[in-house]
């Protein structure tokens, strides 16, 4: 697995973000039975102006949101709480690149102390998410809700961290 991350806000180098972008991926992984190695995901490590902007240009929304997911490839199922159409890569294809997240220090780090949940925690529970969403997964529709957000809590089980819902 090739994690490509850069640092727009310097701020995020005093966190964990790479051991735990690379924890979080490798068990979301592991969880859909996919190679892990066979993937490539980018990660912007911003600051809230700076997802503000994305959000707006984006979504419409010029707020700070705490992660943004842009999937290289729509997967999205055929009906709302069906599975997405998940990537099968051959061992001899090049790693196929899933897209791109951006997570907001401010936010995360905000949304952390207030739900009184470590920082680590709640930043392994948003790049599992943003994962997912490069995989087709979404949250729109109760049954698709309900399909992610089942899968992030056995994510997370495996990584040690309580069910964040």
């Amino acid at each position: 697995m090739e994690i490509d991350i850069l640092f727009d806000d310097p701020a995020w180098e005093a966190t964990a973000l790479e051991p735990l972008a690379g924890a979080a991926f490798r068990a979301s992984f592991a969880a859909l039975d996919l190679p892990a190695d066979r993937f490539i995901i980018s990660v912007l490590a911003c600051d809230d102006a700076r997802i503000a902007m994305l959000n707006g240009e984006f979504r419409g929304k010029d707020t700070p949101t705490n992660v943004l997911s842009w999937p290289a490839e729509d997967r999205a199922p055929d009906r709302a709480g069906d599975m997405p159409h998940l990537p099968a890569p051959a061992a001899q294809d090049p790693p196929i690149e899933l897209g791109d997240i951006a997570l907001a220090l401010g936010v995360i780090t905000r949304e952390a102390a207030e739900a009184e949940k470590s920082f680590d925690h709640h930043l392994s529970h948003l790049l599992v998410h943003g994962l997912l969403h490069l995989l087709g997964f979404d949250h729109i529709h109760d049954a698709d809700a309900a399909l992610m957000e089942g899968l992030e809590t056995r994510i997370l089980a495996r990584l040690g961290i309580a069910d964040p819902y």
